[in-house]
């Protein structure tokens, strides 16, 4: 074991023989950077969330994009950049050894044209799904994130697949009319779930398995027609049930009960699923993963956040599916050997390069298709590639970047807009000592409201087709929103009354009820055991080792 002092944040962090092996391999020095602050560096190339409008500069129509209107990049729509009507081969630099490496790539960044909003070519295109970003192999989607494919009719969710009708859900996977989930795989018609599997026609359900026809139940398995935990007839469920749903003020106040009532109860120290050998939190039919959150069919990964079938990684955020030797990147998919990658696929032998696709042995490179070869997308011979890599490798060697991800002077966006202020929430004056962008024009309006909060009904069978056209304020935060008709047929058909927060503070209250993107060294409230958790130890949970919770649970 090797301890090292990170160089932004002066933390100590530790390297073992298996760490040091993987960098050994990947043919980079060991980082200079704590973990965290490594994610803080991928994280603010990655503005899942924040989107603009803005105009596509090939072909004149509007457009939703993740980069800011004053952002000094070339926007393309995703049909124009995806077209061969550009090659981003006419934008080639040669490289100058007498300037920094990563001054030209920033130079040739700002040149080639960008895609409005991340769509991966892989899971397929998007249709009828302009709303969406970091996704791919949507129909009919909106505000849809880090999702795909095959998901239709969904809404204010990140993290789905294979789901239809579902709103406001962040990680699901094969689910139907659910709305407010967490974590929740395979289920139908459920509201405010959380870490559940196969349940049906429920609402308000934390732990559970099996259910069909529960109300605010925990860790129950394979039961029906529970209430708070308590067996009630058929008729007796349904009458206390009808009595709650559909009023905003009776669900606001079952809120808080059940939050009273689910304190009772122990907790896993985890939700991962199938896994071996690995700590995180959502980790799924996966193996030897160390310190990952949202990871399904990994193996030999550390350090990474929201991949699918990925092995033998480290740092990586979002993709992954189908490839192996990835060191430090951010949407890369269906790829091998790539260091620092931006939106890579189909690539293998890549490094510190953007929006490259089905290329090999580029360095520096920026929209290219089909490279080969190529330093600040200028095409070399073999060798001379081979002899301007190693000088641009012993320049960023020199300063302890090699191995590290893009530099924050690069960064497409303010931290404030990317999963970094989700995940590791920093305030203006953190993220300027820290040396990244704060983005102080973040479009939003408020005072625009034409139907006050107080002046929504109370029940959902009292709520006319009129609310459509209405502009209404977040009792949180003040934003206006608006509903869109597809939202508003599943609260009718759901019975779930017309939310009173906007996406983004009902975005922000799912991730609370997710947990924190770290891991805390705890005891087990019942043996005593140590455990790792992304429970704090002074949170009041109760939180028990896995081998606890399936005697008393299971």
């Amino acid at each position: 074991m090797e301890t090292r002092l990170c160089v932004s944040c002066k933390k100590q962090f530790s390297l073992d023989a298996t760490d040091l092996g993987f960098y050994e391999k990947m043919g980079v020095p060991p980082p200079a950077l704590c973990p965290e602050c490594r994610f803080k560096r991928r994280a603010v190339f990655r503005n899942e969330r924040t989107l603009y409008k803005n105009t596509c500069k090939l072909c004149g129509k509007s457009v939703v994009t993740m980069f800011h209107p004053r952002s000094p990049y070339i926007i393309y729509c995703n049909d124009c950049w995806l077209s061969d009507k550009w090659d981003a081969k006419t934008y080639a630099q040669s490289y100058d050894s007498s300037r920094p490496f990563f001054d030209q790539l920033g130079e040739l960044s700002q040149k080639v044209p960008k895609s409005a909003t991340y769509s991966s070519i892989h899971t397929g295109p998007n249709i009828n799904s302009e709303y969406t970003n970091f996704a791919g192999g949507n129909k009919d989607c909106y505000l849809c994130f880090n999702s795909g494919p095959k998901n239709e009719n969904c809404a204010y969710s990140r993290g789905l697949m294979n789901s239809r009708d579902t709103f406001d859900t962040y990680f699901g996977q094969e689910t139907e009319r659910t709305y407010e989930g967490v974590n929740v795989q395979k289920n139908s018609g459920v509201a405010w779930g959380q870490n559940i599997l196969e349940c049906l026609d429920s609402w308000f359900l934390l732990n559970c398995s099996g259910v069909q026809n529960c109300f605010g139940c925990v860790n129950l398995r394979h039961k029906s027609y529970y209430f708070l935990n308590e067996r009630l007839s058929k008729d007796e469920w349904k009458k206390k049930v009808s009595e709650i749903v559909g009023s905003y003020r009776n669900i606001e106040n079952f809120k808080k009960k059940f939050e009273e009532h689910f304190k009772k109860f122990p907790r896993r120290e985890n939700n991962n699923l199938k896994s071996v050998n690995s700590t995180g939190e959502y980790i799924f039919e996966s193996k030897n993963c160390q310190s990952v959150f949202e990871v399904a069919n990994g193996e030999d990964l550390r350090y990474v956040f929201s991949v699918k079938v990925l092995k033998d990684s480290y740092d990586q955020i979002g993709h992954g599916r189908n490839s192996e030797l990835l060191l430090e990147g951010v949407g890369v998919g269906v790829s091998q050997k790539v260091i620092a990658g931006w939106w890579v696929e189909s690539c293998h032998n890549v490094e510190y390069s953007f929006a490259t696709r089905s290329s090999e042995y580029c360095f520096g490179c920026d929209g290219v298709r089909n490279g080969k070869y190529s330093i600040l997308n200028k095409q070399y011979g073999e060798e001379e590639y081979k002899k301007l890599r190693v000088k641009i490798i012993e320049e960023l060697k020199s300063k302890n970047l090699y191995g590290l991800f893009m530099p924050p002077e690069l960064a497409f966006f303010g931290y404030n807009e990317t999963v970094g202020q989700d995940n590791l929430p920093l305030i203006k004056e953190e993220v300027l000592a820290q040396g990244f962008r704060w983005q102080d024009d973040i479009p939003a309006t408020r005072g625009q409201e034409t139907l006050k909060p107080e002046q929504i009904p109370d029940h959902i069978k009292d709520v006319s087709d009129s609310i459509l056209r209405e502009t209404l304020a977040c009792v949180s935060c003040g934003r206006n929103y608006r509903l869109i008709k597809p939202e508003l047929e599943m609260y009718r058909k759901a019975l779930i009354p017309i939310p009173r927060r906007c996406f983004n503070c009902r975005h922000t209250e799912r991730l609370v009820r997710r947990g924190p993107f770290k891991l805390f060294d705890r005891k087990c409230d019942k043996c005593g055991k140590g455990i790792k958790t992304n429970f704090a130890p002074d949170r009041p949970e109760i939180v028990y080792c896995e081998s606890c919770y399936q005697n008393e649970v299971i």
